[in-house]
């Protein structure tokens, strides 16, 4: 029986995830999201084009590999439908390829409204929300009160449909969100449920355990480990389990089946939207790490906050996720950096600390950071270790000595070939 492993972020999300799962794929059979929604955006580049998926697994471009999206998975139609046609036109197989798990729940046109007139609501205090529709949906699902791709087979959908919608109106109603017109969408999330029942439905948890036997599996994560609703910067999180816990809930899996887990951080930090961010940098520094490192959206286009690199946070999410394989993305984006800085410990109201405290919002969280040489040479043609710059392996070992494993991977640069294995 094989191990079904884990590729997932180890910070705020943005780490570089949709490539490592691209890279990884030729390894495996089946590629399986377990979690999130179309708030994600993982960039592949390969053949000079840049493809950015949103809920459809990695390994969609890669021939005669599966594709699983998971019951962990909350699926806009009308979005997966446009993303679809996309994918398919840069030669993707999708309705060979792609299977979607009958319990994976649908985000309606009305959780989109619930999303923007909640945020619209908070005025000042706004969590970050995409506005995808994905915290609405999610609430639905765990309050028993919301539709799952299944449904749409069902011949009283749209009377289930109705049902829900009209609750949903109400509240929008309630928080003064008029910015709508209720046809338009309606119209598009229709033409797209229908849309989708081209495609295989399936009881994916059967389907993901029965292929252990004799196919490997590659359960891929989105979001960050500190935006996993328990154990993130609550309540600036996202509303699922991004840790690598969250693989048995989102397919279907029993814990002794999760073989190694791949966890990937960038050589810094970014994060999108509110909430606490300990090294984020408000200066030229911080800007020149986001222009260099083209830190805007995948999806959403939003400028990341951009900081250095955070160790309390990152040993934190490794002991979380059992991470035994780690991933170090974006390093390019350091060299031409007279100094680099790393976070190894917290003053928090004045007492160090080696650990994330619970409440990270509200107290007053102080980096402190150790100081290295920075280095000017381009990393990006770097094809081995040994090519690397004295300055940046030194770097390395200090991060290596200080999470007690070895970084296994080294991204130079976004393409597929930009990758140096240890």
């Amino acid at each position: 029986m094989n191990k079904i492993d884990v590729v997932l972020g180890l910070q705020w999300g943005d780490e570089g995830k949709g490539k490592i799962a691209d890279f990884l794929t030729p390894k495996y059979q089946i590629i399986a999201r377990f979690q999130g929604g179309p708030n994600a955006g993982h960039s592949l580049k390969f053949n000079g084009q840049t493809h950015v998926l949103n809920t459809i697994p990695s390994g969609i471009f890669h021939a005669g590999c599966t594709n699983i999206i998971g019951n962990g998975v909350v699926v806009d139609p009308v979005k997966i439908k446009a993303e679809i046609e996309r994918v398919e036109n840069a030669g993707a197989n999708v309705k060979t390829n792609l299977i979607f798990s009958r319990k994976a729940h649908i985000i309606l046109p009305t959780h989109r409204l619930l999303d923007a007139a909640s945020e619209n609501a908070k005025g000042d205090d706004k969590i970050g929300s995409t506005l995808r529709g994905i915290g609405p949906t999610y609430r639905d699902k765990i309050g028993r009160n919301g539709l799952r791709l299944g449904d749409i087979l069902s011949a009283d959908f749209e009377k289930k449909y109705t049902g829900i919608r009209e609750e949903h109106l109400n509240l929008v109603n309630f928080l003064g969100y008029k910015d709508f017109d209720m046809q338009v969408l309606e119209q598009e999330f229709f033409e797209a449920c229908e849309y989708l029942k081209q495609f295989r439905f399936a009881d994916t948890e059967y389907l993901v355990n029965s292929s252990l036997k004799d196919q490997k599996i590659l359960a891929e994560g989105a979001q960050g480990s500190m935006l996993d609703i328990d154990f993130g910067s609550y309540p600036f999180v996202t509303s699922s389990n991004t840790i690598s816990g969250g693989v048995c809930n989102g397919l279907g899996i029993a814990p002794q089946h999760i073989g190694r887990v791949y966890g990937i951080f960038k050589a810094y930090c970014t994060r999108v939207g509110g909430g606490p961010f300990p090294t984020e940098l408000h200066d030229e520094t911080g800007e020149k790490l986001r222009k260099k490192g083209h830190e805007f959206g995948a999806t959403t286009g939003r400028p990341r906050r951009c900081g250095w690199l955070d160790l309390v946070a990152l040993k934190y999410a490794i002991m979380l996720s059992g991470v035994n394989y780690l991933i170090m993305m974006k390093s390019d984006v350091l060299s031409e950096f007279d100094e680099i800085k790393v976070c190894t410990s917290y003053r928090v109201n004045g007492v160090f600390t080696s650990q994330v405290p619970y409440d990270l919002c509200t107290e007053k969280v102080e980096p402190v950071y150790q100081s290295f040489k920075g280095w000017t040479e381009d990393l990006t043609a770097c094809r081995k270790k040994s090519e690397l710059p004295a300055n940046f392996l030194a770097y390395i070992d200090f991060l290596e000595k200080e999470l007690e494993m070895p970084i296994n991977i080294i991204s130079v640069g976004p393409d597929r070939e930009q990758t140096i294995i240890d």
